[in-house]
């Protein structure tokens, strides 16, 4: 089973690229994120006629997931119990459902803005929340947690530590929060397999320079993780016209 995570930074915006996409990597599970649309605005006939369903939850012109399944799609979950609220809102960041007997969840964690900003304790509270879900609910089922997870784990996943001092992405709790799902039992299963960033602005040139940060991810339940053959990220896909500022990360198990 091919599963491939891309935060395609708006759905409608780069649609005609999301279906090459799926066709060229022959795709069975694609988790998206940063749709930027609300349900009546998806492009659902487009995945319908490529041999997708898909579900989607987006409350406005910001934040959004979605899973397009061509091996089953069940058990549709959107958010996941304890996820927190955001000013009372409950962001469209997470959607899970069951593809192919591998129980998948879509996620676009919440970017944190500033240290001492709100939305930064949001942050660490939705992913504390997360993996206390996973601690209830994984046991020996196979689950793929996977999506942009905007943080930054190691120094070496950002071109240049100094330019993110004193910024999200790279602290400590963060740090902490993202090796919290290891200290349970789940595998990041792109690190030793993926050499490259995921992610690179569209300001200054970043993606010439290769400026980027690896921030999306893959982690596995200790059941999918016994499955797993190969991970890597279709690069080539930041190039050109219309591009989305990350990249497709490609992982195959042998489910």
């Amino acid at each position: 089973m091919r599963i491939v995570t891309w935060n395609v930074n708006s759905i409608r915006t780069r649609i005609d690229r999301v279906i090459d996409v799926l066709k060229r990597w022959d795709i069975d599970v694609l988790a998206m994120q940063e749709l930027k649309c609300k349900p009546e605005q998806f492009p659902y006939d487009r995945f319908l006629e490529a041999g997708y369903e898909v579900e989607m939850v987006g409350l406005n012109q910001w934040n959004g997931v979605g899973i397009a399944s061509r091996v089953g799609l069940e058990n549709v979950q959107i958010g996941f119990p304890g996820q927190p609220t955001y000013e009372g809102v409950l962001e469209a960041r997470a959607l899970g459902a069951t593809c192919g007997g591998v129980d998948v969840w879509s996620l676009y964690v919440p970017n944190g803005r500033e240290l001492n900003h709100p939305h930064y304790v949001y942050k660490l509270e939705w992913l504390t929340a997360l993996r206390d879900y996973m601690v209830d609910s994984m046991g020996d089922k196979k689950v793929a947690l996977v999506g942009d997870w905007n943080v930054a784990p190691f120094d070496h996943d950002v071109w240049d530590m100094q330019a993110f001092e004193g910024a999200t992405h790279v602290s400590l709790p963060e740090r902490e929060a993202f090796r919290a799902f290891a200290e349970i039992g789940m595998t990041e299963v792109t690190r030793d397999r993926v050499d490259n960033y995921t992610y690179w602005d569209y300001q200054k040139l970043r993606f010439p320079k290769n400026e980027g940060m690896r921030i999306d991810f893959v982690y596995a339940s200790p059941a999918l993780t016994a499955t797993l053959l190969d991970a890597q990220i279709d690069r080539d896909e930041r190039k050109g016209k219309g591009a989305s500022d990350h990249v497709p990360v490609i992982v195959d198990f042998a489910v």
